[in-house]
Protein backbone atom coordinates (compact mmCIF):
# COMPACT_ATOMS: atom_id res chain seq x y z
CA UNK A 1 0.00 0.00 0.00
CA UNK A 2 1.30 4.07 -0.44
CA UNK A 3 3.09 5.03 2.75
CA UNK A 4 1.05 7.25 5.54
CA UNK A 5 2.37 10.28 6.61
CA UNK A 6 3.72 8.94 9.43
CA UNK A 7 7.35 8.93 8.29
CA UNK A 8 6.95 12.77 7.72
CA UNK A 9 6.44 13.64 11.45
CA UNK A 10 9.44 11.46 13.01
CA UNK A 11 11.82 14.66 12.17
CA UNK A 12 11.29 16.29 14.90
CA UNK A 13 11.94 12.95 17.66
CA UNK A 14 14.55 14.62 19.94
CA UNK A 15 14.04 15.13 23.95
CA UNK A 16 16.63 17.12 26.32
CA UNK A 17 16.62 15.85 29.98
CA UNK A 18 13.74 15.98 31.73
CA UNK A 19 14.22 19.52 33.72
CA UNK A 20 14.06 21.18 29.89
CA UNK A 21 11.71 18.19 28.22
CA UNK A 22 10.89 19.39 24.31
CA UNK A 23 10.15 17.14 21.05
CA UNK A 24 8.90 13.45 21.63
CA UNK A 25 6.07 12.12 22.54
CA UNK A 26 5.22 14.99 20.42
CA UNK A 27 5.20 16.18 16.69
CA UNK A 28 5.89 19.63 17.23
CA UNK A 29 9.98 20.40 17.70
CA UNK A 30 12.00 22.37 19.74
CA UNK A 31 15.15 23.89 18.74
CA UNK A 32 17.26 22.63 22.24
CA UNK A 33 19.80 20.45 21.10
CA UNK A 34 21.58 17.47 23.08
CA UNK A 35 24.11 18.77 25.25
CA UNK A 36 27.88 18.93 24.15
CA UNK A 37 29.12 15.01 24.49
CA UNK A 38 25.91 14.17 25.75
CA UNK A 39 23.56 11.27 23.93
CA UNK A 40 19.73 10.33 24.14
CA UNK A 41 18.30 7.44 22.71
CA UNK A 42 15.02 6.06 22.50
CA UNK A 43 13.08 2.66 21.61
CA UNK A 44 9.71 3.58 20.57
CA UNK A 45 6.27 2.86 19.01
CA UNK A 46 4.72 5.35 16.24
CA UNK A 47 1.44 4.94 14.47
CA UNK A 48 -0.25 6.76 11.83
CA UNK A 49 -3.84 6.00 10.62
CA UNK A 50 -5.92 7.59 7.85
CA UNK A 51 -8.84 6.32 6.35
CA UNK A 52 -7.40 6.19 2.63
CA UNK A 53 -4.05 5.82 3.76
CA UNK A 54 -4.03 2.24 5.54
CA UNK A 55 -1.86 2.61 8.75
CA UNK A 56 1.96 2.33 9.50
CA UNK A 57 3.20 1.17 12.45
CA UNK A 58 6.61 1.49 13.36
CA UNK A 59 7.56 -0.70 16.33
CA UNK A 60 10.51 -1.65 17.11
CA UNK A 61 11.93 1.39 16.27
CA UNK A 62 15.41 3.30 17.39
CA UNK A 63 16.53 6.77 17.66
CA UNK A 64 19.92 7.87 18.85
CA UNK A 65 21.04 11.88 19.49
CA UNK A 66 24.90 12.97 20.26
CA UNK A 67 25.95 16.19 21.34
CA UNK A 68 28.66 17.00 18.71
CA UNK A 69 29.46 20.22 19.84
CA UNK A 70 28.21 22.89 21.57
CA UNK A 71 25.29 24.18 20.07
CA UNK A 72 25.02 20.89 17.51
CA UNK A 73 23.47 17.74 17.70
CA UNK A 74 23.81 14.85 15.17
CA UNK A 75 20.20 12.43 14.67
CA UNK A 76 19.65 8.89 13.57
CA UNK A 77 16.21 7.61 13.77
CA UNK A 78 16.37 3.22 12.48
CA UNK A 79 11.97 2.69 11.94
CA UNK A 80 11.08 -0.82 11.39
CA UNK A 81 7.63 -0.57 10.10
CA UNK A 82 4.86 -2.54 9.34
CA UNK A 83 2.69 -1.22 6.66
CA UNK A 84 -1.49 -2.30 6.98
CA UNK A 85 -3.11 -1.26 3.63
CA UNK A 86 -7.26 0.32 4.01
CA UNK A 87 -10.11 -2.39 4.02
CA UNK A 88 -7.80 -5.60 5.04
CA UNK A 89 -5.53 -4.94 2.47
CA UNK A 90 -1.94 -7.09 2.69
CA UNK A 91 0.42 -6.21 5.52
CA UNK A 92 4.44 -5.62 4.88
CA UNK A 93 6.71 -5.72 7.53
CA UNK A 94 10.60 -4.05 7.61
CA UNK A 95 12.86 -1.29 8.04
CA UNK A 96 11.98 2.11 6.79
CA UNK A 97 13.87 4.41 5.48
CA UNK A 98 16.54 5.91 7.23
CA UNK A 99 16.49 9.44 8.90
CA UNK A 100 19.59 11.51 9.42
CA UNK A 101 19.35 15.48 10.77
CA UNK A 102 21.58 17.93 12.62
CA UNK A 103 19.62 20.21 15.04
CA UNK A 104 21.07 23.94 15.17
CA UNK A 105 20.59 26.51 18.14
CA UNK A 106 20.84 30.26 16.82
CA UNK A 107 19.86 31.67 20.05
CA UNK A 108 19.87 30.79 23.54
CA UNK A 109 16.56 31.70 25.22
CA UNK A 110 16.84 35.08 27.76
CA UNK A 111 14.78 36.36 30.10
CA UNK A 112 13.06 38.53 27.36
CA UNK A 113 13.49 36.57 23.98
CA UNK A 114 13.08 33.08 22.39
CA UNK A 115 15.19 30.50 22.30
CA UNK A 116 16.05 29.51 18.39
CA UNK A 117 17.18 26.87 15.97
CA UNK A 118 16.80 25.03 12.99
CA UNK A 119 16.32 21.08 12.32
CA UNK A 120 16.90 19.95 9.03
CA UNK A 121 17.48 16.43 8.28
CA UNK A 122 17.28 13.90 5.09
CA UNK A 123 15.52 10.45 4.43
CA UNK A 124 17.31 7.71 2.41
CA UNK A 125 14.86 5.50 0.92
CA UNK A 126 16.13 2.31 2.75
CA UNK A 127 12.64 1.10 3.00
CA UNK A 128 10.74 -1.09 0.52
CA UNK A 129 8.47 1.50 -1.40
CA UNK A 130 6.43 -1.31 -3.53
CA UNK A 131 5.49 -2.75 0.04
CA UNK A 132 4.85 0.78 1.60
CA UNK A 133 7.91 0.87 3.89
CA UNK A 134 9.46 4.05 1.86
CA UNK A 135 8.85 7.03 -0.58
CA UNK A 136 11.73 5.27 -2.99
CA UNK A 137 13.56 8.77 -2.99
CA UNK A 138 15.74 10.57 -0.73
CA UNK A 139 13.64 13.49 0.39
CA UNK A 140 14.05 16.32 3.39
CA UNK A 141 12.62 18.53 6.03
CA UNK A 142 13.21 22.18 6.73
CA UNK A 143 11.94 23.83 10.05
CA UNK A 144 12.70 26.20 12.04
CA UNK A 145 11.72 26.12 15.97
CA UNK A 146 11.80 28.79 18.89
CA UNK A 147 10.92 27.55 22.44
CA UNK A 148 10.51 30.18 25.86
CA UNK A 149 10.15 29.10 29.18
CA UNK A 150 8.09 30.67 32.22
CA UNK A 151 8.76 28.88 35.66
CA UNK A 152 7.46 24.91 35.41
CA UNK A 153 5.60 26.05 32.09
CA UNK A 154 7.53 25.80 28.38
CA UNK A 155 6.25 26.77 25.11
CA UNK A 156 7.75 26.01 21.86
CA UNK A 157 6.45 25.55 18.40
CA UNK A 158 7.36 26.94 14.66
CA UNK A 159 6.98 25.94 10.78
CA UNK A 160 8.77 24.53 7.43
CA UNK A 161 8.35 22.60 4.66
CA UNK A 162 8.70 18.89 2.93
CA UNK A 163 10.49 18.53 0.20
CA UNK A 164 9.57 15.24 -1.37
CA UNK A 165 10.73 14.56 -4.80
CA UNK A 166 8.84 11.60 -5.75
CA UNK A 167 5.97 11.07 -8.31
CA UNK A 168 2.63 10.80 -6.14
CA UNK A 169 4.20 12.62 -3.68
CA UNK A 170 3.72 16.64 -2.80
CA UNK A 171 6.03 19.17 -1.35
CA UNK A 172 3.92 20.56 1.91
CA UNK A 173 4.06 22.75 4.81
CA UNK A 174 3.60 22.15 8.19
CA UNK A 175 4.05 23.79 11.11
CA UNK A 176 3.16 23.26 15.32
CA UNK A 177 3.19 24.83 18.83
CA UNK A 178 2.67 23.39 22.01
CA UNK A 179 2.34 24.33 25.95
CA UNK A 180 3.28 22.09 28.64
CA UNK A 181 3.62 21.84 32.41
CA UNK A 182 6.02 20.66 34.79
CA UNK A 183 3.13 19.09 37.45
CA UNK A 184 6.25 17.71 40.01
CA UNK A 185 9.60 16.40 39.53
CA UNK A 186 8.65 12.82 37.34
CA UNK A 187 5.76 14.20 35.58
CA UNK A 188 5.10 16.63 32.91
CA UNK A 189 2.18 16.85 30.33
CA UNK A 190 1.24 18.97 27.43
CA UNK A 191 -1.15 19.55 24.47
CA UNK A 192 -0.37 20.53 21.10
CA UNK A 193 -1.90 21.29 17.71
CA UNK A 194 0.12 20.45 14.65
CA UNK A 195 -0.96 20.97 10.93
CA UNK A 196 0.12 19.46 7.83
CA UNK A 197 -0.52 20.78 3.85
CA UNK A 198 -1.30 18.32 1.22
CA UNK A 199 1.43 15.05 1.14
CA UNK A 200 -0.19 13.51 -2.04
CA UNK A 201 -2.03 10.75 -3.72
CA UNK A 202 0.41 8.32 -3.10
CA UNK A 203 0.05 8.71 0.93
CA UNK A 204 -3.99 9.04 0.23
CA UNK A 205 -3.32 12.43 1.89
CA UNK A 206 -4.86 14.63 -0.64
CA UNK A 207 -6.13 17.43 1.84
CA UNK A 208 -4.95 19.62 4.66
CA UNK A 209 -5.00 18.51 8.35
CA UNK A 210 -4.73 19.75 11.86
CA UNK A 211 -3.97 17.17 15.10
CA UNK A 212 -4.52 18.30 18.78
CA UNK A 213 -2.05 15.78 20.55
CA UNK A 214 -2.48 15.23 24.71
CA UNK A 215 0.91 13.53 26.13
CA UNK A 216 3.44 13.51 28.25
CA UNK A 217 6.96 12.47 30.39
CA UNK A 218 6.94 10.29 33.20
CA UNK A 219 11.04 9.86 34.53
CA UNK A 220 11.62 6.61 36.36
CA UNK A 221 14.58 7.94 37.64
CA UNK A 222 17.40 10.45 36.50
CA UNK A 223 17.94 9.66 33.07
CA UNK A 224 15.47 6.86 32.33
CA UNK A 225 11.45 8.56 31.39
CA UNK A 226 8.37 7.24 29.53
CA UNK A 227 6.72 9.20 26.93
CA UNK A 228 3.61 9.01 25.62
CA UNK A 229 1.21 10.65 23.22
CA UNK A 230 -1.80 9.96 21.50
CA UNK A 231 -4.19 12.72 19.08
CA UNK A 232 -6.70 12.78 16.16
CA UNK A 233 -7.57 15.61 13.39
CA UNK A 234 -9.73 18.69 14.47
CA UNK A 235 -9.50 20.36 11.88
CA UNK A 236 -9.52 18.75 7.90
CA UNK A 237 -8.43 14.97 6.93
CA UNK A 238 -9.36 12.41 9.74
CA UNK A 239 -6.22 11.12 10.98
CA UNK A 240 -4.87 9.47 14.47
CA UNK A 241 -1.95 9.51 15.87
CA UNK A 242 0.36 7.84 18.57
CA UNK A 243 3.46 7.64 20.43
CA UNK A 244 5.22 5.52 23.64
CA UNK A 245 9.17 5.44 23.98
CA UNK A 246 11.69 4.79 26.79
CA UNK A 247 14.17 7.18 26.56
CA UNK A 248 17.73 7.23 28.06
CA UNK A 249 20.26 10.00 28.53
CA UNK A 250 23.42 10.05 29.52
CA UNK A 251 27.05 12.31 29.34
CA UNK A 252 30.16 12.35 30.16
CA UNK A 253 31.62 12.89 33.84
CA UNK A 254 28.75 10.71 35.01
CA UNK A 255 26.02 12.82 33.97
CA UNK A 256 23.00 10.94 33.38
CA UNK A 257 25.09 7.51 33.50
CA UNK A 258 23.24 5.22 35.38
CA UNK A 259 20.46 5.50 32.76
CA UNK A 260 22.16 3.91 30.28
CA UNK A 261 24.16 0.22 30.09
CA UNK A 262 27.41 0.01 30.61
CA UNK A 263 27.73 -1.06 26.91
CA UNK A 264 26.03 1.64 25.61
CA UNK A 265 28.03 4.45 27.36
CA UNK A 266 31.21 2.79 26.00
CA UNK A 267 30.30 2.83 22.58
CA UNK A 268 29.09 6.64 22.69
CA UNK A 269 32.10 7.86 24.46
CA UNK A 270 34.59 7.16 21.74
Amino acid sequence: MPRSWLQFALAGMLLTPVAAVAGPPFQTDDPDPVEYRHVEMYAFELSDSTTAGGTILEIPSYEVNYGVVPNVQLHLVLPVAISLAPQSGPVYYGLGDTELGAKVRFAKETKHTPEVGIFPFVELPSGNADKGLGVGKTWYRLPLWLQKSWGPWTSYGGAGVAVVPQTGYANYPFAGWLVQRELNKRLTLGTELFGHGAMGDAVGSTRSATLADLGGIYEFHDGFDLLFAAGRTVYGQPETYTYLALYWTWGPHGDHADGASPLLRQVFSH
